[in-house]
């Protein structure tokens, strides 16, 4: 059996050794050839330690074709002998030997055998393997008695998770290095010969050659960061702090922090693992069996143990789970290597591949991670534009059980960024990487800053902003949103708007904003202004900010619905928008963020509402008789705390994106009148606390999210400042509203809610053999909510005909529908369970809805 040595080459002989062999084999031939001719001993003498000593070197790599990733862990060995070598993490091998043979075999499973013809002329070579793909096929065994040996490795895997499990330990801490790297793929080459790619031709004729066939791409983003890692188990904390970062492509911060190794790593001894936002089963969880098959596939005797060598696929067709190989240690039975991918057929959208590839090193009786790989490629189809992200990190340094004092982690999981990160000499990067750049990383560098000046890649950036963001920017301005410039509804018939604010180059510390707009039919401007500024950013956000709005608004609409001046809301709505509210509104607050996940607000704000079109506001006078109102006046002052454990962001300005957290979000928001102030006429307390949350059941079950809501007024107050529950009368699907209820349908001054959604994730669908190639996905949805009025503030004003209390008990709707249609389409029917409209067509009804999920 060849031995294995992972990340170093070996031959059959020592060069070293031989070269003292030659020479006493000489010395012998030499003597008892005394009596040969002398012209004879010369050749001889000069022929002979070529013939056994001369040494041939073969370097290379070895890829994947597909997608032109390392493959690491690969058998490569000389055709007919048993001189080899095995890839390191990089796919990199060398072979030193005195008998090249006539070819090299690279044998690995899951693709098919590749050889490659040596040059025994020379003495030095390099030989590249681009491996082609074969699935995982193997043959049916049978076994008469006993059970699968890769089973009871597994097995005994399983049971050592708690030995192995780093996060077990009292504490550790070590030194990463991150590197990650996102290049824009697939580019066809008729399109790089178009003009307006005419500017940056330059890049795609100076891509990296080193592997046979690559398809040229166009690198946009490239981030290197050293860190410290320090986590403590009992309490359970972690530290990071962030002590070089060098970011090119993209001008933020925050990325040293998303992308460093805290919020970025795969722990294999978890029982699911997150993929691009996705559960998985890890190949060694508990309920491993019911996900995978094992199959074993070799050992092999490595420093003082045996390593097995296991491959594994999922039971199961399109299910989220990995296909792949992992290397188990005897005796201790951990990890000692692993390389997974998503299966091709995975229910996933927008990524061709994903894998993960680790090395772990044995520790001080524990397995620690020594090097880390991620890979993804996104497009939306297999063979469009896309673009491929890796993140490769190492670990050094490492030091077990050695915590340290509470106060140094801090109370919640930190991230910390130093001063100097981003400010560190080439010279530090080039003493302190824990791998050297390749020559092609180098020319990156390069690249980005020249592509970034070109007027093409400006336009590019401008066209994906107004995409997503909805404002063009003009220099310090920025013109939007663009969805809102034309509408139309009954009461101002054709709605233009004209709107802005102030961009990042205008001031990345304060904010101006505003908008005016016009009713062709009701011939009435409306407008707004605001302001907003930080007072700190670190090591806390404080803003300040005022704003003055005079503008309708549609009342008993979910915060999420489309505002009234929406264009897509004006094109789909289910009846016509007559029960506007002009509202004119000041607000002036302050907010803080005391640490990353928790927010408080306080909020002075004063409204004026007149109602419009067929809205009206009456009310018993003191003789009995009914009287109506201009308009009502409130002031109130509000609390607002939201508390979203380890909850993290992207970007560092005031429009920076939560990309979430794994526990629940509280929120508590606290309001009291102002009566007699700034014309206040109402004296009232209301509290509404809220908490939702998402519960991952089992990878193969999905996911649900949910909503709870309860909130109470204690005073007397009008029905426009009560609850007025979200409603929805449009074609279009709103998570946070009642989908089949109508605007000013219920208020209640007292209520609870719950919110269910459910999504299956294609468990059902993807069991239908032609609905399966579709990667439809099955979603259900349950919404409730109960509530009263008390008769005091029934008479304050009077309800209009449509609006009425919850009286009859809760009112509930269900749904069910089917999301990933096309990638960005759900459709769902909705039912309303009680509070049936006198026509049965009314209730029942489908939404659709846009949405771009993974």
């Amino acid at each position: 059996m060849v031995e294995k040595v992972y990340g170093k080459h070996y031959t059959l002989f020592n060069p070293k050794k031989e070269v003292s062999v030659c020479k006493i084999l000489f010395s012998i031939f030499s003597f008892s050839r005394m009596k040969l001719k002398v012209g004879s001993i010369l050749l001889l003498s000069l022929l002979l330690p070529t013939v056994l000593c001369s040494q041939i070197t073969i370097r290379g790599k070895v890829f994947s074709a597909a997608d032109k990733e390392a493959l690491p862990f690969v058998s490569v060995i000389i055709k007919g002998t048993t001189i080899g070598a095995q890839t390191d993490f990089d796919g990199n091998f060398v072979i030193t030997t005195t008998k090249p043979g006539d070819s090299l075999v690279a044998v690995y499973i899951g693709y098919k055998r590749m050889a490659r013809a040596i040059n025994k002329n020379l003495s030095t070579q390099e030989l590249n393997f681009p491996m082609e793909t074969e699935g995982l096929a193997l043959d049916e065994v049978v076994i008469s008695s006993g059970e699968n040996p890769a089973n009871r490795i597994i097995r005994n895997c399983i049971k050592s998770k708690e030995v192995n499990n780093r996060n077990k330990l009292k504490a550790f801490e070590y030194e990463a290095y991150n590197k990650v790297e996102f290049d824009l793929t697939r580019i066809p080459k008729e399109m790089r010969n178009k003009k307006i790619l005419k500017p940056i031709k330059f890049v795609f004729d100076n891509v990296d050659s080193t592997f046979s066939g690559e398809k040229p791409s166009l690198p946009f983003f490239i981030i290197e960061s050293i860190s410290n890692m320090y986590y403590k188990s009992d309490p359970k904390r972690k530290k990071e702090v962030v002590v070089a970062s060098k970011i090119t492509g993209l001008e933020n911060s925050s990325v040293s922090q998303v992308l460093g190794d805290m919020y970025q790593n795969v722990n294999l001894y978890d029982n699911n693992i997150q993929v691009a936002n996705k559960q998985m089963p890890s190949p060694v969880s508990d309920n491993g069996f019911f996900y995978y098959k094992y199959y074993l596939q070799d050992s092999a005797f490595e420093g003082n143990q045996y390593i097995y060598h296991l491959t594994f696929k999922p039971k199961r067709v399109q299910e989220l789970s990995f296909t792949g190989n992992i290397w188990i240690a005897d005796t201790t039975w951990g990890i000692k290597r692993v390389e997974m991918n998503l299966p091709k057929d995975a229910n996933i959208n927008f990524i061709n591949t994903a894998g993960i590839i680790q090395e772990f090193t044995y520790t001080d009786s524990t397995w620690m991670l020594a090097k880390d790989r991620l890979v993804i490629d996104f497009a939306p189809t297999k063979k469009a534009i896309g673009f491929y992200g890796r993140k490769t990190t190492s670990y050094k340094k490492i030091k077990i059980n050695q915590p340290r004092d509470d106060k140094f982690y801090e109370f919640a999981d930190k991230i910390v960024v130093d001063e100097d990160a981003t400010k560190k000499s080439e010279e530090f990067w080039t003493a302190n990487r824990h791998d050297s750049l390749t020559s092609r990383e180098k020319k990156i560098f390069k690249m980005i800053d020249t592509i970034q000046s070109l007027p093409v890649y400006k336009t590019w950036v401008d066209v994906f902003y107004i995409i997503v963001a909805g404002y063009k920017q003009f220099n310090n301005f920025e013109i939007g949103p663009y969805s809102n410039l034309v509408s139309y509804n009954r009461v101002e018939g054709t709605r233009l708007r004209f709107g802005g604010r102030t961009s990042d180059a205008f001031s990345t510390w304060y904010e101006l904003s505003g908008y005016v707009a016009y009713g062709l039919k009701d011939e009435t401007w409306k407008y707004a202004l605001g302001f907003r500024s930080f007072l700190t950013k670190k090591p806390s956000r404080q803003i300040v900010g005022m704003n003055y709005r005079n503008d309708y608004e549609i009342m008993g609409q979910s915060t999420n619905g489309f505002s009234q001046d929406n264009i897509l809301a004006s094109f789909f709505r289910t009846s016509p928008l007559t029960n506007l509210t002009r509202v004119a509104s000041t607000q002036a607050y302050y907010e803080k963020e005391w640490f990353q996940g928790l927010i408080t607000k306080v909020t002075l704000v004063g409204r004026q509402l007149t109602p419009l079109g067929s809205n009206h506001y009456y009310y018993y006078k003191r003789d009995g008789l009914v009287g109506e109102k201009e308009n009502i006046n409130n002031t109130e002052v509000r609390l607002n705390v939201r508390f979203a454990w380890k909850e993290k962001y992207v970007g560092d300005g005031f429009k920076r994106l939560s990309i979430g957290t794994r526990y629940p979000v509280l929120q508590a928001n606290y309001s009291k009148s102002l009566q007699n102030a700034f014309k206040g006429e109402y004296d009232y307390q209301k509290l509404v606390l809220n908490v939702s949350d998402r519960i991952r059941i089992t990878p193969i079950l999905g996911y649900t999210d949910y909503t709870i809501e309860a909130g109470k007024i204690w005073g007397t107050v009008a029905y426009p400042i009560m609850e007025l529950h979200g409603g929805n009368q449009t074609y279009i699907y709103d998570e946070m509203a009642f989908n089949m209820m109508k605007y000013y349908e219920f208020a209640s001054d007292q209520f609870a809610s719950l919110a269910v959604f459910h999504h299956f994730e294609g468990l059902f669908l993807n069991k239908v053999p032609l609905l399966r190639k579709l990667k439809w996905r099955e979603v259900a949805t349950f919404k409730t909510v109960w509530g009263s009025v008390n008769d005091k503030n029934r008479k304050t004003l009077l309800f209009p005909s449509t609006l009425s209390a919850l009286d009859k008990g809760p009112y509930a709707e269900a749904g069910i529908g089917v999301e990933n249609i096309f990638k960005i389409f759900r459709m769902d029917a909705f039912w309303r369970l009680n509070y049936q409209l006198p026509k049965a067509i009314d209730n029942f009804g489908f939404k659709f809805g846009f949405q771009i999920m993974l």
